[in-house]
């Protein structure tokens, strides 16, 4: 008898990539024509926040734009990023803190789970540990149809595939 093949699905953040597009946004910030004199300003703020800082809201916005775009070319999701509506004013200046999402919620796991469950509902299993999920089979070919589906949602959460046997 064959040993189960499984892997995780896991969301994790890769610190040092933000951390690179939030340094090259501050440099763009502060290079270009168009953020000149407007005090726009891009920092961390604690842990998992970062804080886009500007003396407009629109401008407040146009930083968090060139944020976005760095985190593309870096390769990550902007699935990461959990925005307020709005730029809050403080002071005279405009302020919008965005918090960095990290692990998979109970939620998500289980509307992941019951995914799974519907379209594979003999060999695949998926099991809830923590902020993961682990999802195993007998075969291989069917763990590959689960990564494919779930890169196919439209979820709310950035996926990685990690520990695959």
């Amino acid at each position: 008898m064959a040993a189960d093949s499984s892997f995780d699905v896991v969301s994790k953040l890769d610190r040092q990539e933000v951390d690179n597009a939030l340094n090259q946004t501050a440099k763009e910030l502060s290079q270009r024509f168009d953020f000149k004199g407007t005090g726009a300003d891009i920092s961390w703020s604690g842990d998992q926040v970062v804080e886009i800082k500007g003396n407009s809201e629109e401008r407040v916005l146009a930083a968090l734009d060139v944020f976005k775009s760095k985190l593309i070319k870096r390769n990550l999701s902007l699935k990461i990023l959990d925005t307020e509506e709005e730029p809050k004013i403080s002071g005279k200046e405009y302020r919008l803190p965005i918090s960095l999402k990290e692990g998979i919620g109970s939620e998500d796991a289980k509307k992941i789970s019951k995914l799974i469950r519907d379209e594979f509902p003999k060999g695949v299993k998926a099991q809830i540990q923590g902020d993961e999920l682990r999802v195993s089979s007998k075969k291989k070919d069917e763990l590959q149809a689960v990564m494919t589906l779930l890169k196919e949602q439209d979820l709310d959460v950035a996926l990685q595939f990690v520990n695959y046997r």
